[in-house]
């Protein structure tokens, strides 16, 4: 690792973050970062990660290394590189150096952090030989967070409480993601008349973010099978007729990611049929973000957009009846299964690995309903979140030809009307919304959503 020379916004957010964990909590915090995990054999490895809530208050992405936080006090725990390890690595930064641009209090080797960590809070990490030297070091189980206890359900409590909302150095690493993956897009976009397989469109977004020193926030989707919402093939030709969808973000050196989808007409123009149901995304979309300000819930706005997608649908003969008994009866979900977006920050689907601590306000649950289920984040907004909006209508195999679902909603969709849509497999709309004090910043405004400025950048080579 390196020690970046332009993060200087994050180095200050630092002491003030742990100030406001010791105001939160009063026990002490020991929190791993995480190692390498290995592909097919223990030399050839997985790009490193470090955990979310370790970066959180260290800064930077430390393999292999731990830190103890008591009161506004920081102490690293961390080994010097192994003798020979500059041959194939280079030289590395010394851990006192390290310990200097986080703002450490002491720096120890690791055989120093059991004797410090009895008594501590703490938070799973994700990689397996890490999470067992936390169960031996603390002496005690470890739960996976949803199902945490005592001291450690009080940090994580703690934790949610402090990454909802982002400070000035959080809010400086969203805008360089942001900026990288507006840029990628176009890209994308310029590419795909002359690529021949989504790999050809992949590519080039990726090449994008990789040129400015950062990674995918996720696998990108990159896909004309859009109705997959997760789909990450790249194996299918590009051919006249096909929508492409692209859900791709970038992530920060320091680990702070974007999440951005847009979906464009391989041969550059949109089809009437296809113009039709982007439009009613993109109102999904547009009046969503237009109803985001501090204090609203966040359910209502997935509601709004539901909504918006079920009076377009009726509109086009899709669907029948009125909007409010569409959505009531779940009727959108047949086309909008997912939930409006979820918060991001130094996750791309921030602090899920809490559960639904992070999504959910104390004392709610997620509700069993088809069209509401999949909602990620169900609490009231607040100035300094930063969350997705992204509706979107994909014709899914496996909802609109299930028996019960044909049964259920045989009176309210129109198949033989559905059947003239065949052209349109899956559209999503992703922006990244700041909440600010007197109503929101689109982080990734500088992406085109309407239709003519996405024909423009497809066919402007």
């Amino acid at each position: 690792m390196y020690l970046p020379p332009d993060c200087q916004a994050i180095q200050m957010a630092l002491p003030q973050r742990r100030q406001r964990l010791s105001e939160l909590i009063d026990i002490p915090v020991v929190l791993w970062s995480g190692r390498y995990s290995p592909r097919n054999f223990p030399a050839n490895t997985y790009p490193f990660r470090a955990s979310s809530h370790f970066l959180y208050f260290a800064g930077l992405p430390l393999e292999n290394a731990a830190i103890r936080l008591e009161g506004e006090r920081l102490e690293l725990f961390l080994d010097e590189a192994p003798a020979g390890n500059a041959l194939w690595h280079g030289e590395m930064p010394q851990p006192s150096d390290i310990a200097e641009w986080i703002g450490a209090d002491g720096v120890f080797p690791h055989t120093e952090l059991e004797a410090r960590a009895q008594g501590a809070a703490t938070v799973r990490v994700q990689h397996p030989e890490t999470q067992a030297q936390q169960v031996r070091i603390l002496q005690r189980s470890v739960p996976a967070p949803p199902q945490s206890t005592g001291i450690d359900r009080a940090l994580v409590e703690a934790i949610v409480t402090l990454r909802l909302t982002h400070d000035q150095g959080g809010l400086a690493e969203l805008r360089k993601a942001g900026a990288v993956t507006v840029a990628a897009h176009k890209a994308g976009m310029a590419a795909t008349q002359i690529a021949s397989l989504e790999a050809g469109v992949r590519g080039t977004m990726e090449g994008v973010i990789l040129s400015h020193n950062m990674t995918c926030s996720y696998n990108s989707i990159v896909t004309v099978h859009g109705e997959v919402l997760h789909n990450e093939q790249y194996c299918h030709p590009l051919q006249p007729g096909n929508l492409l969808l692209a859900d791709v973000g970038a992530e920060t050196p320091l680990g702070w990611a974007a999440d951005v989808t847009r979906t464009w007409p391989v041969s550059g123009q949109f089809s009437p049929t296809q113009r039709e149901i982007y439009q009613i995304v993109l109102a999904a979309h547009d009046a969503c973000i237009e109803q985001i300000k501090s204090g609203v819930e966040y359910q209502e706005i997935h509601l709004l957009g539901a909504r918006v997608i079920a009076a377009g649908l009726v509109d086009l003969g899709i669907l029948r009846g009125a909007v409010e008994d569409l959505v009531e009866q779940d009727a959108h979900a047949l086309f909008f299964p997912h939930g409006i977006g979820h918060v991001l920050g130094l996750d791309v689907h921030d602090m899920e690995d809490l559960g639904d601590l992070a999504g959910y306000a104390a004392g709610r649950r997620r509700s069993q309903r088809f069209g509401l289920k999949f909602l990620r984040l169900n609490r009231p907004l607040k100035a300094g979140m930063l969350v997705t909006i992204e509706p979107g209508f994909y014709q899914v195999p496996g909802i609109l030809n299930d028996s019960k679902n044909r049964d259920r909603y045989h009176n309210l969709v129109n198949w033989e009307r559905l059947d003239q849509f065949s052209d349109v497999r899956g559209i999503r709309i992703e922006d990244d919304v700041w909440v600010t004090e007197t109503g929101t910043e689109v982080l990734t405004r500088d992406l085109p959503t309407q239709l003519e400025e996405i024909e423009t950048l497809i066919n402007h080579r």
